[in-house]
C-alpha cells in the first residue's frame, strides 16, 4: 500500500461535476455509466464515486500530482476507508452529532464562498442546501470513524534513537538528501499607529461617505470600489459573506455587522485594520451578506521613529541578557502569525528551518552580515499588506551546506522515520483484518497492482462463498 493512497481524501464530487457543465471554459463532465464497482462488508463504491472524484481533484488544480493511475489510487482509498470504517463501528466508535453538524456546515459555507452563494450553489448542484448537507453527512461521518479508527491504530507508534539511526543507514548513500543553507530567523514586529488627528480626519471621512449613502446620492457599492482599502473585496464592492460561527473574522469588526439591520449602516468602527463603516445587505439566520469600506490612517516618520527607538532599546536589553527575545516576542510583538512561536519566520511546510530564498530582500540583506545569535538593530519596512512596520531580527542558527548526515538532520530523518514505522503499522494491521471482512473488486479493476492485499482478501471471501 503505498503512503500516499493511505491518506488520500476523497473529494466531494458532484458538485464541481455539475459546474463543469455550466462553464463554457472547462471541458464538460463526462458522465459514467455507474455501477458497483467494490464492497467491503456492507460498504458499498460505485464508478461514479472513484471519476467524479479524480475530476474534482482535477479541476482544483492538483493534476499534476495524480499517481499513475489514479482510478486505482482513489479506489484502494475508499477500500481503505471502509475497512477503516467498519473496524471503527466493531469497535463503538462514533461521531457526536454537533462535531458532524459543524464539519458540514463549515463545507457548506465553503461552497457558497466558492461559488459566490446560497442561490448560485443550489442552482449548480440542482438541490437545496438541505439536501446538499443530507447527502454529504454519511461521507463525512464514515471520514471522521475512518480517521479515528487510524488514530487508534498509529497514536501508540513512537520512534527510538536506534530506530532513526537504522532507517538512516539503510539510505543508499547516493539517495541522500543534498541539503543548502537552512535558517532559523525570529523577528518582533511593531506597527506604529497614527496620530489621533489623522484618525479623526479619517473617521470624517467615513462619515461623509456614510452621508451619501444614506441621503441617496451614492451606492454604497460605487463608494467602496472607490474609496476602500481593503484588497480582498474592492472589486466586489467590499463585500463578504459572513456566518455566525466564522472564527477568523476580527471580533470588533463581526459584532458591529451582526447587530445590523438589512439595509443599516454602522456607525464608524475601529478594528485591528483600520477603521471601517458596514452595510448589512441581506441576513439570514446565521448567515449574512455585508460590505464595507476600509479606511487606513497614515502612519507618519515621526511614529515610524518612534517605534525604531522602542524596537532598538529592546535589541540593547536582550543583547545585555536582561529579557530573552522571546519575552519581547510574547509580550511586544503586533504580528499576530508568530506572536505565540517565540516569532519565527516558518517555511511553506510550517517548520522553523527555511532556505535563504523564502525570505524577503530587506531580510536577506539584514542577516548577510549577522553572526547567528546576534539580534539587528530596528529597520523600517513595508510588510505583505502595504502597511508600514518596524522590526528587529534575531538569527538562532544557521547551517552549512551539506549532504544528510543524522548530527544535523537528526529531526527531519527522525519525522520520516516515524511516518515509515506508522506506515508499516498500518499495512501490518489491513493484513492482519482484511480477513475478516467481504471483499469484492470488479474485475475491470484487475490491473491495479496497489489492492494486491484487498484482492487476495476478495479472492478468500469469493472462495469461501464459492464452498
Amino acid at each position: 500500500m503505498n503512503k500516499l493512497l493511505l491518506v488520500v481524501g476523497f473529494t466531494v464530487a458532484g458538485i464541481g461535476a455539475a459546474n463543469a457543465q455550466k462553464d463554457s471554459t472547462q471541458k464538460p463532465f463526462k458522465m459514467v455509466a455507474d455501477k458497483i464497482i467494490a464492497q467491503v462488508g456492507d460498504k458499498i463504491i460505485l464508478k461514479s464515486d472513484i471519476f467524479n472524484a479524480i475530476a474534482d481533484y482535477k479541476r482544483q488544480g492538483e493534476e499534476a500530482v495524480l499517481p499513475e493511475n489514479p482510478e486505482c489510487a482513489f479506489l484502494e482509498g475508499q477500500l481503505i476507508q471502509k475497512a477503516l470504517v467498519l473496524q471503527a463501528n466493531k469497535d463503538s466508535l462514533t461521531v457526536p452529532d454537533d462535531e458532524l453538524e459543524a464539519m458540514l456546515d463549515n463545507q457548506i459555507r465553503g461552497f457558497i464562498q466558492a461559488y459566490g452563494g446560497k442561490e448560485q450553489l443550489e442552482e449548480i448542484a440542482g438541490k437545496s442546501v438541505y439536501q446538499i448537507k443530507e447527502d454529504l453527512k454519511e461521507p463525512f461521518r464514515e471520514r471522521k470513524l475512518a480517521d479515528q479508527m487510524r488514530g487508534n491504530v498509529l497514536n501508540a507508534v513512537k520512534i527510538t534513537p536506534n530506530e532513526v539511526k537504522a532507517y538512516f543507514e539503510k539510505i543508499p548513500k547516493d539517495s541522500l538528501a543534498y541539503y543548502e543553507s537552512e535558517l532559523e530567523v525570529s523577528q518582533v514586529i511593531l506597527l506604529p499607529k497614527a496620530n489621533k488627528d489623522v484618525e479623526e480626519y479619517v473617521t470624517r471621512e467615513l462619515y461623509e461617505l456614510k452621508r451619501k449613502v444614506e441621503s441617496g446620492q451614492q451606492k454604497f457599492e460605487a463608494l467602496a470600489k472607490l474609496y476602500t482599502e481593503d484588497p480582498g473585496s474592492k472589486e466586489t464592492g467590499g463585500q463578504y459573506r459572513l456566518n455566525r460561527n466564522d472564527k477568523q473574522w476580527d471580533p470588533t469588526f463581526f459584532n458591529a455587522a451582526f447587530k445590523l439591520k438589512e439595509g443599516q449602516i454602522s456607525p464608524v468602527i475601529k478594528s485591528k485594520f483600520g477603521f471601517h463603516i458596514i452595510q448589512m445587505v441581506s441576513r439570514a439566520g446565521d448567515d449574512a451578506l455585508i460590505r464595507h469600506i476600509l479606511r487606513i490612517p497614515a502612519v507618519t516618520d515621526e511614529e515610524v521613529n518612534a517605534a525604531k527607538v522602542k524596537l532598538d532599546s529592546f535589541a540593547t536589553m536582550i543583547r545585555k541578557g536582561d529579557v530573552t527575545f522571546g519575552e519581547i516576542v510574547n509580550k511586544h510583538s503586533d504580528d499576530e502569525g508568530s506572536k505565540f512561536n517565540g516569532g519565527a519566520i516558518t517555511g511553506r511546510d510550517g517548520g522553523t528551518y527555511i532556505n535563504i530564498d523564502q525570505l524577503d530582500k530587506e531580510t536577506v540583506l539584514l542577516i548577510k552580515e549577522m553572526k547567528v545569535g546576534d539580534v539587528s538593530n530596528a529597520v523600517a519596512y513595508t510588510d505583505e499588506r502595504g502597511r508600514k512596520a518596524v522590526r528587529i531580527i534575531y538569527l538562532k542558527t544557521r547551517t552549512n551546506p551539506h549532504v544528510e548526515n543524522l548530527r544535523d538532520d537528526y529531526n527531519k530523518i527522525s519525522a520520516r522515520a516515524l511516518e515509515f514505522k506508522k506506515q508499516t503499522t498500518l499495512e501490518k494491521w489491513f493484513k492482519e483484518h482484511l480477513p475478516n471482512y467481504f471483499i469484492t473488486i470488479d474485475s475491470d479493476f484487475g490491473n491495479c497492482q496497489n489492492i494486491e492485499e484487498f484482492r487476495k482478501a476478495a479472492e478468500a471471501a469469493k472462495s469461501v462463498s464459492s464452498n
